[in-house]
């Protein structure tokens, strides 16, 4: 999803490292990537981040995405 919807060109998802940094240094996404994901959440899996304080952990790499879904989730069933 990252890689289709920021149009994001010269990577494939297998070359993400899942721990390495979204914005900055690792993937180089940037503040605009960050409002596209969090309307791409809300769009794939009705997910929303309704802050920066709920976002900003969330939004550090893969794997601290995919776990932010799946609590998040989690609690929708619950």
């Amino acid at each position: 999803m990252i890689i289709e919807e920021l149009q994001i060109e010269d990577i494939t998802p297998d070359e993400i490292d899942d721990d390495a940094p979204l914005f900055g240094d690792g993937l180089g996404l940037d503040s605009l990537d960050a409002v596209e994901l969090v309307v791409q959440l809300q769009v794939y899996f009705g997910i929303e981040i309704k802050n920066i304080e709920e976002g900003r952990p969330a939004l550090q790499s893969v794997n601290t995405l995919a776990q932010f879904i799946k609590t998040k989730q989690n609690e929708a069933i619950s």
